[in-house]
């Protein structure tokens, strides 16, 4: 007899990402109250992507911050929360996070219209390089004190107009501190600037005037965060 799955907890899962040289990749998951591996309802999926800081062999490092680190202190959310953990010394590959994206869409009852993405400082990074690059898979994401490549733009403005059109689809709202010392706040501005011109819908940037690095606190702190994110779908 299968286990049923446990709500409200923070349960260990881990795939065999491809290619095989990738390795195993570990991931957290919260599931919802109300969750039925049975039922017939699908829930909205965020995936979480962590800062540098938090890279290394013990997976609950990837709830130090984070939508995780508000559910270990008693916070439910209304959807499935998916945390991976990045190896020491590695850094965010789109190619491993959509094989994990693809893992876990098939474990678990999610609404593939409604997955958000979103992430800290190089977990922001890994959110504009995977969004950009694959925007037909989110609904909505919020990168936090990150950054992105510009270069992948100007691919899909003139030689990927699908792409594009995917792009413009994806309501974006990313954050940064105005004091950060390690990720300049303009990393975050020109990303935003360079979308708006390429006519995304939704995209704008909050930037808390007197917040270094960790912008990440009072982002996930906020209630409205979430409550926008699940006004989309695609």
């Amino acid at each position: 007899m299968k286990p049923k799955p446990v709500t409200g907890a923070l349960p260990v899962g881990s795939f065999k990402s491809k290619p095989a040289s990738s390795g195993r990749m570990e991931y957290l998951v919260y599931l919802p109250q109300g969750y039925n591996a049975k039922g017939a309802k699908q829930w909205p999926l965020m995936l979480f992507l962590h800062g540098a800081g938090e890279r290394g062999t013990n997976i609950q490092r990837a709830a130090i911050h984070g939508p995780l680190s508000l559910v270990k202190r008693g916070t439910n959310f209304p959807f499935i929360v998916v945390a991976p953990l990045c190896p020491e010394g590695r850094y965010w590959q789109n190619e491993p996070l959509l094989s994990l994206l693809d893992h876990v869409t098939k474990k678990y009852r999610v609404d593939e219209s409604r997955v958000y993405l979103t992430g800290i400082s190089m977990g922001g990074y890994g959110t504009w390089n995977l969004a950009v690059d694959y925007p037909e898979r989110f609904a909505a994401i919020a990168p936090i004190c990150g950054g992105g490549s510009l270069i992948s733009l100007v691919l899909a403005k003139h030689y990927e107009k699908q792409r594009l059109a995917d792009l413009r689809e994806v309501g974006i709202w990313a954050f940064h501190g105005g004091k950060d010392d390690v990720v300049p706040p303009d990393e975050s501005e020109r990303m935003v600037a360079a979308l708006q011109k390429l006519g995304v819908k939704e995209v704008k940037l909050t930037v808390y005037p007197n917040t270094a690095h960790n912008a990440w606190t009072e982002s996930y702190n906020n209630p409205e965060l979430y409550k926008w994110l699940l006004k989309h779908h695609r």
